[in-house]
This record gives structure tokens, sequence and C-alpha cells, in this order.
């Protein structure tokens, strides 16, 4: 598995990252452990998580995800490079989700209990939080790194502008800057490449997209005429209805049919093409990947030695082209 920078940092990262967001409702503990030996097994030294995981999950089992992760690196912590995120809902007080400095200074004390761990390698706003002032988020997360309890710090799901006036706030305030950024990316989902890619680009910002499968989508498993089986990403708890408005749509099913189609001319497994043209972006440092099953990665892993053809990375362009526009990420 081939190492990358880490945007503007010296760190170094495995060029796929495993996405845990199904371990402990899609997926139970004895297979999310099953997955974690098969990824590293396979290379992949980088894990990401989030504080309110499982995908899916109430408040009730939020942190079960954290659980299940700090159990499986127990003994093996510094052979990984770990992630988490902060700022959705884990309780029923108003004050336990967002990104004030309570709630910050609160989760990252509780992930680092659940995970096992003094720190970890990157820390992230999970979702853009309106009610709390920007300077006080950056405030917040510099105190975590100035504490020694995250390396490094990053956002996800944050629109361009958002990113460029938090990395404006950072500098001016003398505060350490979010080095990365986590957005959805995929075939179906190419928004960020108007704005986001280009300025992370510019200011050297690390990217790691995540549903690279458009939650599965892209393998060509589901068939228009079958509603979406149950345990699936499309009708996992509270995420199927987002799920299914993002991608269980006639255009989609369309663009994914001929996409397959094109998988098969070229003897590549879709979902090993689907992560290899993300991985293709030049702004791209590490993509997430995950499964419900360990066996599930082997596809996706093999994107990371595989070569696109330039002319086949055109067509899917062109197959792709109007979905850079739309709605903002959900």
């Amino acid at each position: 598995m081939q190492h990358v920078r880490f945007g503007p940092t010296g760190l170094q990262v495995s060029r796929l990252c495993l996405g845990t967001m199904t371990f402990g409702l899609q997926c139970d503990e004895k297979t999310s452990l099953a997955i974690l030996d098969a990824a590293s097994e396979q290379g992949i030294t980088f894990l990401d998580t989030a504080d309110v995981y499982p995908l899916g999950g109430s408040t009730d089992i939020a942190g079960r995800t954290e659980e299940i992760v700090g159990k499986w690196l127990k003994g093996k912590r510094e052979k990984f490079i770990l992630a988490t995120k902060c700022s959705g809902k884990m309780g029923s007080a108003p004050w336990q989700q967002g990104t004030s400095r309570k709630h910050v200074m609160n989760a990252i004390d509780a992930s680092l209990k659940r995970l096992g761990t003094d720190y970890v390698d990157l820390y992230q706003v999970h979702h853009f939080d309106p009610n709390t002032p920007v300077d006080e988020t950056v405030e917040a997360f510099d105190t975590v790194v100035k504490s020694g309890k995250a390396r490094y710090v990053g956002v996800s799901n944050y629109h361009a502008y958002r990113v460029a006036r938090s990395l404006g706030r950072s500098e001016a305030l003398g505060l350490a800057k979010l080095v990365s950024v986590q957005p959805r990316y995929n075939l179906l989902f190419r928004q960020i490449e108007r704005e986001l890619l280009p300025l992370c680009e510019e200011e050297r910002l690390a990217v790691i997209p995540y549903n690279p499968l458009a939650g599965g989508l892209l393998t060509g498993k589901h068939k228009r005429a079958t509603p979406p089986p149950d345990g699936s990403r499309f009708t996992l708890g509270t995420a199927g209805k987002m799920y299914s408005e993002r991608y269980w749509q006639e255009r989609e099913f369309a663009t994914v049919d001929a996409f397959v189609g094109l998988a098969k001319a070229a003897a590549v497994e879709p979902a090993t093409l689907a992560v290899a043209w993300v991985l293709a972006h030049p702004a791209v440092t590490s993509s997430l990947v995950g499964a419900s099953r360990p066996e599930q990665l082997k596809a996706s892993v093999a994107a990371a030695e595989y070569r696109l053809d330039p002319k086949l990375k055109q067509t899917l362009d062109q197959l792709s082209h109007d979905y850079r526009m739309g709605d903002a990420a959900r």
C-alpha cells in the first residue's frame, strides 16, 4: 500500500483510509473486528471514525463504533493513523452537540476514553455548526492540539467558503490551522470539483473523500426494480432516508448501468473502478473505503494499484458530467 504526504504536514498516510461508520449497527462487533483485520492485512494504516457513529443509530448507541475500534487497537495503537470527529448529537441536552468550546472539550475526552488512547492523529469537525462563532470553533480545536489530544485538525462536510474562512481566522488569531477536509465525493456527486477541490489544491489541504461507492450503488448490486434490501445503507435506521434521497433515483440508476457496462468492458470490478476514479483526482490524498463484510474490501483496495486508463477516465468524466452541478453537500 502506497503512503502519501498528508496535506501541508509531514505525516504520511496510506492511500486508502478505512471508514468505520458501519461498525456497531450494520455490522456486529465480530464482523467489525474482522473488517479491521482484513484492512490491516491489505496494508491500510489509516482509520477514520466519529463519536456519533454507528451510522443510522440513535444517541443511545452513539460511541459504539469508537469503542469497537478502541478494542481492536489495543496493543497496536502506534501502528495506525487514527482520525475521529465531533459535532454530532451525543445526548438529549442542547449543549451535547455542535462545536462550542464546551462540547468540543467534552467530546475529545469522551472519544479518547472510548478509543483507549491519549491522542488522535486527526480531529475533525463532522458538520458545520451555524450556532457557534467561527472563532470559538477554531480556538477550541487549537486548544485540543496544544493539549496534545490531537496532532492535527480538519473539517468534514464544509462548503469551500467556510473552509476558507476557518483558515483565515486561524491564521489571523495565530491558531492551529486545519490541514484536511473530508467531503462526499463520487461519480454521482461531483459538486466539490467546482470550488472546494481547487481551494484545497491552492492551500495544500489534504482531501480524504467519503462515499466513493455512493452507498454501494456504484457496485451495480442494487436494481431499480427491486426495493433496497434490509440492512443496506438505503434502509439503515435513521440514515436510510438520507441515502435513498441522495442516490436511489432514476437518473442515478441510469448512470450506474452505463458505468457498470464500462467496467465490464475494461475487465475491472465496478467498485475498483469507482474508487480508482476518486483517487485519480490530483487533489485527493486518501479515499475512505468501507465494508459490511471483510471480503468486500478486496475490490476497493485493488483501486490503490489499479492504473486508470486516461481515455477511460475521460469517458467516466463525460458520463458523470451533470453531477458537477446541483444542490450543496447533504
